[in-house]
């Protein structure tokens, strides 16, 4: 029988770094920052630099994250302190030798004892991040150390790559929720497999899903081939095979030690009964509230809770207009523009009310739907309000005039009038869409159709 258990690593969203006062960037390359320049010596590791005090944001969205996923918070009403340990390994990513972690052999993780779509949460700890190496160049980029991590580790009870895959997709969903992951940046996941009678080995450091899959069902292969011992490896994408890296390190060769610069940890259940009223709705609380309460069907209702700041504009539209009415705007209008400009909702400024005053004008027939997907593209990236462009762009229903739009349309466009007469009714959606564009999208659309059919006669 296969044993499957993560390691799950994601950067948690903070103004600073955990030690420092560094601005805690988490895309360098994104940011245009160079290397080593967002550092001081505390996070570079400096001698006699001493660390701040533990970052409270990064703690407190600690404790955010465990409570979403059901664990038990370690609290000093039930007698539990967290002490910051110093695990050491001897690699060129550490400025200072060692990490600063709540975990290790003998410590209190922050959490513990949870459960998330079937699978039991053995702890939840919070870790600083190491610098990053190229191992190429034997470059080194200080950029990212010190920066907050949370670690959610697993009980081994996955049993297949698929399992793990969708166990993972509804972890990044439901914290997206908190916004105290920052998914921009991606996760990294260490994948522990074992198969009956043998030892467990360790993937590391695997960023997607496609590696996370391949690299589970190509290790469980290989060990019921060859057998295991304990041993940590990586996964070689070109070769598509995991290979050695070292001997599986046992938590006594981390050589954990308190840390004396940095205070014990006493959370109270005060704090955490604080912080779980602050928690939102789950995903699927907000997938039924959808469909309950605001009749929507199954398909559209998918599509807005598997993004959080999607669900959250609907939610404010739908204060205002009905929610059949701006379903279509929000999963395909407004998806639409967001797509072609390779952006998401967080990345621009779109404001729930200027989409409103949009969705007003086309339901009170003061626009077309057409001059208002127009209007929707200029929303990016940034939105603004409507009213001063509603004389000018509004719709046009005077039959006199639409008549001199559509004469100009049949004037240029010989070939899809002969078409028309010869019996191609499609081809009056050419001449439809001419007059559109003639008349900057603003001539009501079933008065064009209809005087066109009648000066094709």
């Amino acid at each position: 029988m296969e044993k499957i258990g993560l390691e799950i690593h994601g950067y948690l969203v903070t103004k600073e770094k955990l030690f420092c006062c560094c601005r805690a960037i988490r895309h360098s390359k994104k940011e245009n920052i160079k290397p080593n320049t967002n550092i001081c010596p505390i996070c570079t590791g400096q001698p006699g630099a001493k660390p701040m005090l533990p970052n409270s944001e990064a703690i407190n969205n600690i404790i955010r994250i465990a409570l979403m996923l059901g664990c038990d918070i370690n609290t000093k009403e039930k007698n539990k302190i967290l002490v910051w340990n110093r695990k050491h390994y001897d690699w060129p990513d550490l400025p200072k030798g060692y990490q600063n972690t709540i975990s290790g052999a003998y410590s209190v993780p922050v959490a513990e004892n949870g459960k998330f779509e079937g699978i039991r949460i053995r702890e939840i700890h919070l870790e600083e991040d190491p610098a990053s190496w190229n191992p190429e160049t034997g470059c080194i980029d200080y950029n990212r150390s010190g920066l907050p991590l949370v670690e959610i580790v697993t009980e081994p009870d996955f049993k297949n790559s698929e399992q793990v895959v969708n166990w993972i997709k509804s972890l990044l969903l439901i914290l997206s929720y908190i916004k105290a992951v920052d998914k921009n940046a991606g996760i990294k996941a260490d994948v522990n497999v074992s198969v009956s009678g043998g030892e467990r080995v360790e993937i590391k450091n695997m960023s997607s899903l496609v590696s996370i899959k391949n690299a589970i069902e190509y290790e469980i292969r290989r060990q019921k081939k060859e057998g295991a011992e304990r041993e940590t490896r990586r996964f070689d994408e070109k070769k598509q095979q995991t290979i050695k890296m070292r001997t599986k390190e046992q938590a006594e060769d981390y050589r954990f030690i308190p840390d004396p610069d940095l205070p014990v940890i006493k959370l109270t259940n005060k704090e955490t009964d604080e912080l779980r009223k602050q928690l939102p709705e789950t995903p699927k609380q907000k997938l039924d509230k959808l469909v309950k309460q605001h009749k929507l069907d199954k398909k559209n209702a998918e599509v807005l809770y598997k993004n959080f700041e999607l669900v959250e504009f609907f939610e404010k539209v739908a204060e205002k207009i009905k929610a059949d009415f701006a379903i279509y705007w929000i999963t395909i209008e407004l998806l639409r523009v967001l797509n072609y400009a390779k952006k998401t909702l967080n990345e621009v400024n779109i404001n729930a009310e200027h989409f409103i005053e949009l969705l007003e004008a086309v339901k009170l027939g003061k626009i077309t739907e057409l001059k208002a997907k127009q209007i929707l593209n200029d929303f990016i990236p940034s939105s603004f309000s409507i009213k001063n462009k509603l004389k000018k762009e509004s719709k046009i229903i005077n039959g006199s005039e639409i008549e001199k739009f559509c004469e100009q349309a049949i004037k240029k466009n010989s070939k899809a009038v002969s078409d028309y007469r010869a019996g191609e009714e499609k081809s009056i959606n050419f001449l439809i869409g001419d007059v559109m564009r003639l008349s900057s999208r603003r001539a009501d659309f079933k008065v064009v159709r209809k005087i066109l059919e009648k000066l094709l006669k």
